[in-house]
């Protein structure tokens, strides 16, 4: 993270670079970024963005006179790449990890003050005085974390690899790195070759934002009453319903549906299994 601008409409946003080198939280690596990887970033970010998605920007490409050495697929095939960086915007870059790792460590005053400054930057709407202010944090990122991944759906987006880590506080598409597009509905589709499980195909990324989620919540437990815990708990049920009801609108207008009628989802499901053949 390099700074904050604030652009002349008064928005603020959070320059960041990728692919500058090493960090001290790179986990040994060398904390480079290869040419081919920032270019997909630049295009896809900015695809996503006129596509009404949610997302960090893309402001610059730069390529670097840098060698990277990367095994691309996973196969000990380790080729030399040209470097680049990419110099990408956010409102945030703040993510789910972000306070799962302050809870896991037990530093819960430093948890409570990044959780103030992020409600008093990013949700101006809920009071720093009010005692459930938490709570309806926790509400606003369920609510949004199943609207962005119903959008991804809209477009046949696969992120790649749905970890806490990737996932924004503000509910945007960050961190391109495996992401995919399907050619075709497959619901088993697997951008990240490293992905042998499964874990994060397309079909199961409504799951892994419940699982992400979840974690939040049990990051969040420590700053909650008894009361607020039970109510945190019954907004996280309701993941399911806020993701369907949206997913159900998304593929209704592209599909041209007017109105409400019982066997809208019937035919959404039967269209998509017709798909497969």
């Amino acid at each position: 993270l390099i700074g904050v601008y604030t652009n002349r409409n008064g928005e603020r946003w959070e320059l960041q670079l990728k692919g500058s080198g090493k960090t001290p939280y790179s986990r040994d690596g060398d904390g480079r970024a290869v040419l081919h990887s920032s270019v997909r970033e630049f295009l896809c970010s900015e695809a996503m963005h006129y596509l009404g998605i949610p997302t960090s920007r893309a402001a610059s490409l730069v390529v670097s006179d840098d060698d990277v050495w990367r095994d691309q697929f996973y196969n000990g095939n380790i080729k030399r790449e040209r470097g680049a960086i990419v110099l990408r915007l956010a409102k945030s870059w703040f993510r789910i990890g972000s306070l799962e790792i302050l809870a896991h460590s037990g530093e819960l005053d430093l948890q409570r003050k990044l959780l103030d400054f992020i409600i008093q930057e990013h949700f101006p709407s809920i009071a720093l005085n009010d005692s459930n202010k938490y709570l309806e944090f926790f509400s606003r990122v369920v609510s949004e974390t199943a609207n962005l991944i119903a959008l991804w759906m809209s477009v046949g987006f696969a992120h790649g690899v749905c970890n806490t880590d990737n996932f924004s506080l503000l509910s945007i598409t960050i961190d391109y790195g495996p992401f995919g597009f399907m050619e075709s509905y497959d619901p088993n589709f697997i951008p990240n070759t490293s992905d042998d499980e499964g874990r994060y195909k397309i079909g199961n990324q409504a799951n892994a934002g419940l699982f992400n989620l979840n974690k939040l919540l049990e990051a969040l437990k420590p700053l909650l009453d008894p009361r607020q815990k039970q109510l945190a708990s019954q907004i996280l049920e309701g993941y399911g319903e806020v993701y369907y009801i949206r997913f159900t609108e998304l593929f209704k207008t592209k599909l041209g549906l007017l109105g409400e009628n019982e066997d809208d989802s019937y035919l959404i499901a039967f269209l998509l299994k017709v798909s497969l053949l």
